[in-house]
């Protein structure tokens, strides 16, 4: 069984606590992706929070931020992240659980990676996994 490492995207694009809202909205549009993670310091990549595109417009801007605020205050604490060495049937899991598409990947408390939906789609391999893990979260949404 393929293991999230195997399917995970590594070096993702990151922020840390002295960026703001600005140029996390510059990094996701340059990287293609509304989601970026926080960590402590580009050196140390303890993992300390995420942002997502819906955090910056629903916390951030709709509650009248600056650009100039800072990434601390829109950012979420609250994170589900999952072992590198967890199958893909896991990720697939807690994401539908959760209800989220994408996973910070960690080794202890260090960022290795993210793992997608789209990871996981791309293999053919794990089609059923994804759609799996998409209808989930898809459903909880509907009702």
């Amino acid at each position: 069984m393929k293991t999230v490492k195997e399917v995970m995207t590594t070096q993702p694009v990151c922020v840390t606590l002295k960026d703001n809202l600005y140029e996390v909205a510059v990094k996701m549009r340059d990287a293609d992706t509304g989601f970026i993670p926080v960590i402590d310091s580009a050196e140390g990549e303890t993992l300390i929070g995420v942002i997502t595109d819906r955090d910056l417009v629903i916390r951030g801007y709709a509650d009248k931020h600056s650009g100039s605020t800072s990434v601390e205050t829109v950012m979420s604490r609250d994170i589900t992240a999952i072992s590198e060495s967890s199958s893909v049937d896991e990720a697939a899991e807690l994401m539908s659980s959760k209800q989220i598409r994408r996973l910070p990947v960690t080794r202890g408390k260090k960022l290795i990676g993210i793992v997608s939906l789209g990871d996981m789609a791309v293999t053919n391999i794990f089609a059923d996994e994804a759609g799996d893990a998409l209808t989930g979260i898809s459903q909880q949404h509907l009702h």
